[in-house]
This record gives structure tokens, C-alpha cells and sequence, in this order.
């Protein structure tokens, strides 16, 4: 019965076939040319069907929202402009949302039998929030959603309503409902931060940014908002911002939890981890429940069995009646903890626990849109189009891009490369998944104009981290999926592509909380599929670009050898060489990525054929190894 109330395949299939009949695919969305701005159907038209398709089918919270999305994704594809996409899709679902008996251009408001009862809303909003102040979320939920059905223009209600079900791990769900309440009432801030905090978890830094600044223009003295734009210029990298963030809170509000464990959260990625830990413990002694603070004591260094109280503590919060992302926060943290202990049964259940967790409340990683993305990549940049691009992109030289699997070593050939006094380390940048997500490169090759355009943007960025250097390193591995786009605009910038064992790589990967974007690790045979896929792509960059574009770096000969591997590196890129880079160890720079801790310590090479350890647990990564 809960599998038939969560399958929501078949509303998707219909707000897919609604958009395509409101707005047919036009000739610019398959030639990638400007989006079309209006529809070829009538919103009366559209909400007729909406009534006569949708409404008979009484779908659920979660199968509304999947309609929603399809809805709203398949106009966009078929290319009306997102802004008029979001603003239709908010007016059929808002629509569905009124009683049975509404006609589609139906007003309510003159209509007696459906004029909104606000003060019957209020009355179920106000018992709404006293739910809440007790923590029950699924109470509140229901009372907030009933306020709605009474009101559906009552803008707190959506927002709580929202925040409820974010408690519950309902996300897609609470991020609808964020929506509505911004449509409803722009100027309200809550529902602008609580949408940003959401984002950011869902790995969407930039919308992410852009809503918590545009909470805090609304209402300067929001505090959350604040607190978690800090987080997110964390995620981005941009510490000096974040710290201000925090200091700011902390002015006012000195013993505010959040802001402190930001700041235990800069110092982290700063490489200062007896200050992270201090930080971290501060907090906990000011509130023993903040499971965030509790777990991150894990990454400040190895764990060792003296810390078994720790362990303990952590094992009653987890059993404890705590949000699914709280529980696996600590459930990864407990999988290191065994991990550095030795005890590997136990570590690994921790870390399978977390996945599945996560799994609850992310996307379902889709094999079939990874493959197909694959495709077309494949497909647009073929040998004889590479062929045809000509020298129009940039011949800077100053762009290294670091790429590979997560967790393949990504950040150590950055430190490295970065510990050299003409080089900078930019962290992994989103700037070429932003490009793509706008069409650029997925459509066709972009024209000469349009290059460097995008050069010019991306260097720009560049001399933002240093203005200086002479080669500026950006080591996002998803760039590479980009290396066709990145080799069209910069033919003369350099890729250094990080190659580990492929069981070592996934099961890292798998041990490792990475944010709900990152959906493919949360499952062992997802991530078998995404690396297959992902060196199929590789398999083709290699065989179409140029020779000298990619420099293959094996994981187990670096750290087994790093200076000869150290050197080839740095004759690659164009640099001179400088001994200072095998102490790479001691570069204070941030490293705002998992490996922030291994980055500082010295080679080591018990991360080589790590994946024995747990050779009888991890059945699907075995046939990696074929």
C-alpha cells in the first residue's frame, strides 16, 4: 500500500503530456535558439484539463508534487522561458489545490460556497505552531495543510507548512510549498531563507546564495538566514564572506550554536582542527543536542578507541527521534569512527545506514538521464566537430582543471600543484555545470562570440582567487563531463585527470556524506553504473581532444612516488620545478572539501587497496574489478 501511495510514475507521465499539449516543443528549443516567452495553449484551456486529467486522480502530497515537477521541467525543455514555466506550474498546482467543485476560471473570491475562511485558517495555523514548538512535525503538517485548504493565499501557512514537511525529510514536497508562499507574498522573508537552506542541501549553491541574500534584504535582523548564507559561502568557498556572516550573528547573539559551529566549520577547512574541535565542543556544551556538532568532532582527526564515550554518546543519539539527515550525520561519523578503529563489520553497517538515509529524502539517482546525457555529450562533441572548432576560444593558459571521480584524489593533486609559489588552488568551482545547466555546450558547440564570452567571464572569476598567479587550478570533478565544452573555449588550458582504483574510488565515495545532489553514491550499484558511465565519457575526451590536453595521473604511483609524479605534473602544466610542493602537507590554505584532513597530512598509503577491508560487504563494486 506504501509503495502504491509513493509511485508517482504515472503523475509525471501526465504533467509531461499536459505541458507538451500547452506548449509544443518549438523549433528554438531543438536548434537551442532563445526560449520562447508565452504558450501556444490557453490558461483556461490548460486549467479545463487540469480539471478533466488530474483532479480525478486525487493525487497525494508526493504525487503532486512529481506532476508538478514533470510539468514544469517538460515546458522548459520544450522551451518556454523557466520564469513563465514556474508561474504556470504555481497556477495549476494552486489550482488543483481548490475544492472539487471550482471551475477553471472560476472566481473564487465572488463565489460564496468557496470564499476562503480565514479565520478558520488562522484558528488550524495558530494550533499548527504549537505542534511545532513540541517538535511534532507530522501534526503540524496536517494542521497547516487543512489551514491551506481553508485559505490557500495564507502565505505563513504555506511556509510552515513547508518547514513542517523539510522536519519530516519530505523535500521535494516542502520545496513546492516554499514556492507557493514566495508567489503568494515576494516580500516575505521566511519562506526566501527556508527555500535557501533547502537548496543547499540539494547541492544548488547559487540559488541557494541568492535567496538567503534576498531573506536578509527582506529582513535585515534574520538571524537564520544569515547563519545559513554563512554555510552556503562555505560550500562555495568563500570563507572571508562567511566569517563575516557569522561574526555578525555573534555580536548580537554570542552564544548562537549555529553561528559557532560555522566558525568551527572555517577553521576546519582552514587546516586548523584543534580549533575546529574546541569550537565543536563549545557548542555541544551549549546545546548537547545539536547532532551536527557532535558528529563533525569525527573529521577534526583520527579517532582512536580512547574516544569510545564519544561513540557511545553519538549510538544514543542515533536511536533517538531525530531528523533522518541528524541520524545520518551521525551514522557517517560513527562509520569513521570504526573505520580509524579497525572495526570494519560495524563501520560498514554505520555507513550503509547513512546511505540509506540520505536516500529517503533525495532524488532517485536516474540511470537512464545519466546515459542519456552521456549520449548526447558523445554525440555533440564528435571527433569531426572538435575538428571544426578553430582557435577562436582564449589562449590563456592560466586554467588547470583537476578531474576525475570524487574521492579518485582530486585534492591532493590540487594541494600539490597549489603549494607551488606561482599557482593557486581555486577549490572545486561550479561555474561549467552553471554554463551547461544554461544550454551552453548541451545544444551544440558553442560560436566563436559566445567562447569568449565565457572566457572572459571565467577568467574573470579566476583573478577573483588570484590575480597574480600564473595558473589557477579549479578541481571540480564533475568538469568532467565539461572537457568538451572547457577545450572549446580554453585549447590551450590543461586537465589533469585523477585515476584510483575503481573499488577504492566507490566505496570512498560511499563512505564519504556528500549533499543530496550527489544522489549516485548513496547506493553501491548506482555508483557502479555512474563510474561505468563516467569512463565511458572519459574513454571519448581521450579519443577525440588533442594530445597533451590530459594528463593521466594514477592515485597509487603518486602517493607511492610524489615527486616523480609531482614533477610530470608541473612540466605539464608549464611550470618550473620547486621542491616546496612535496611539503604540500603544510599549506594552510582552505580546502573545502571532504579531504580537508588528508590533504594536511603526509603521504600515506593505507587509502590503497582500502577496499579489502570490507571485501565481503560491497558485493556490486566487486565486478568493477573485472
Amino acid at each position: 500500500m506504501i509503495l502504491t501511495w509513493l509511485n508517482g510514475r504515472e503523475a509525471a507521465e501526465i504533467g509531461a503530456a499536459l505541458a507538451d499539449e500547452f506548449a509544443p516543443r518549438t523549433e528554438s528549443a531543438v536548434t537551442g535558439g532563445s526560449p520562447v516567452s508565452s504558450t501556444s495553449g490557453s490558461m483556461e484551456q490548460l486549467l479545463r484539463r487540469a480539471d478533466s486529467e488530474v483532479r480525478p486522480l486525487q493525487l497525494n502530497f508526493y504525487k503532486k508534487a512529481k506532476f508538478a515537477n514533470s510539468f514544469k521541467w517538460r515546458l522548459i525543455e520544450n522551451g518556454v522561458a523557466r520564469e513563465t514555466a514556474d508561474e504556470v506550474t504555481q497556477s495549476v498546482v494552486l489550482h488543483l489545490s481548490q475544492s472539487q467543485g471550482s471551475a477553471p476560471n472560476q472566481n473564487l473570491v465572488d463565489a460564496p460556497a468557496n470564499r476562503p475562511d480565514r479565520a478558520k485558517a488562522q484558528q488550524l495555523f495558530n494550533r499548527g505552531n504549537k505542534f511545532i514548538e513540541q517538535n511534532a512535525y507530522t501534526e503540524a503538517a496536517a494542521l497547516y495543510k487543512e489551514a491551506v485548504e481553508f485559505d490557500s493565499s495564507h502565505a505563513e501557512a504555506l511556509n510552515n507548512l513547508g518547514s513542517a514537511l523539510l522536519h519530516l525529510g519530505r523535500y521535494d514536497e516542502a520545496e513546492r510549498y516554499f514556492r507557493e508562499a514566495i508567489a503568494i507574498k515576494p516580500n516575505y522573508s521566511d519562506p526566501h531563507a527556508n527555500l535557501g537552506n533547502l537548496l543547499r542541501q540539494k547541492s544548488y549553491l547559487s540559488d541557494s546564495e541568492a535567496l538567503l541574500r534576498r531573506a536578509l534584504k527582506l529582513r535585515p535582523n534574520n538571524l537564520d538566514a544569515r547563519t545559513n548564507l554563512g554555510l552556503t559561502l562555505v560550500f562555495r568557498g568563500r570563507l572571508r564572506d562567511a566569517r563575516a556572516c557569522f561574526a555578525k550573528v555573534l555580536k548580537t547573539t554570542p552564544r548562537n550554536v549555529h553561528a559557532l559551529f560555522g566558525m568551527g566549520q572555517i577553521a576546519l577547512v582552514e587546516g586548523r582542527f584543534e580549533e575546529a574541535e574546541l569550537t565543536y565542543r563549545r557548542v555541544v556544551e551549549l546545546n548537547p543536542k545539536m547532532t551536527n556538532a557532535w558528529a563533525a568532532l569525527a573529521d577534526t582527526r583520527k579517532m582512536t578507541n580512547a574516544d569510545g564515550e564519544w561513540f557511545k554518546n553519538a549510538e544514543e543519539m542515533a536511536k533517538s527521534s531525530i531528523h533522518p539527515l541528524e541520524e545520518a550525520n551521525l551514522r557517517f561519523a560513527m562509520g569513521k569512527y570504526c573505520d580509524d578503529v579497525h572495526d570494519f563489520a560495524q563501520a560498514f553497517q554505520n555507513f550503509k545506514r547513512g546511505n540509506e538515509l540520505l536516500k529517503t529524502v533525495a532524488d532517485d539517482y536516474d540511470r537512464k538521464e545519466r546515459s542519456h546525457r552521456i549520449d548526447e555529450s558523445i554525440r555533440v562533441y564528435s571527433r569531426d566537430a572538435i575538428s571544426k572548432i578553430g582557435a577562436t576560444g582564449s589562449s590563456s593558459v592560466k586554467p588547470v582543471f583537476v578531474v576525475g571521480m570524487p574521492r579518485s584524489g582530486t585534492s591532493l593533486a590540487e594541494q600539490i600543484i597549489a603549494s607551488h609559489p606561482a599557482a593557486h588552488g581555486a577549490g572545486e568551482l561550479d561555474f561549467w555545470a552553471a554554463q551547461t545547466a544554461k544550454d551552453t555546450g548541451t545544444q551544440g558547440i558553442l560560436g566563436g562570440p559566445a567562447r569568449l564570452k565565457v572566457a572572459e567571464e571565467y577568467l574573470h572569476i579566476l583573478d577573483g582567487f588570484s590575480g597574480t598567479a600564473s595558473r589557477v587550478v579549479d578541481k571540480a570533478p564533475v568538469n568532467s563531463d565539461f572537457l568538451g565544452l572547457i577545450y572549446s573555449v580554453f585549447p590551450n588550458a590543461r586537465v589533469i585527470y585523477m585515476r584510483r582504483d575503481p573499488i577504492d574510488t566507490c566505496l570512498s565515495c560511499y563512505f564519504q556524506q556528500f549533499l543530496m545532489g550527489i544522489n549516485f553514491t548513496f547506493d553501491l550499484s548506482d555508483l557502479v553504473h555512474y563510474y561505468r558511465e563516467h569512463q565511458r565519457l572519459m574513454a571519448h575526451w581521450r579519443a577525440v581532444l588533442p594530445p597533451g590536453f590530459i594528463l593521466d595521473v594514477p592515485y597509487e604511483e603518486l602517493v607511492a612516488d610524489p615527486e616523480t609524479w609531482s614533477r610530470k605534473m608541473l612540466e605539464f602544466i608549464g611550470l618550473e620545478w620547486d621542491p616546496r610542493v612535496l611539503e604540500f602537507h603544510t599549506n594552510r590554505r582552505q580546502v573545502t572539501t571532504a579531504s580537508a584532513w588528508q590533504v594536511r597530512q603526509k603521504v600515506y598509503k593505507s587509502s590503497v587497496a582500502r577496499w579489502r577491508n570490507y571485501e565481503k560487504f560491497i558485493g556490486p563494486l566487486k565486478t568493477l574489478g573485472r
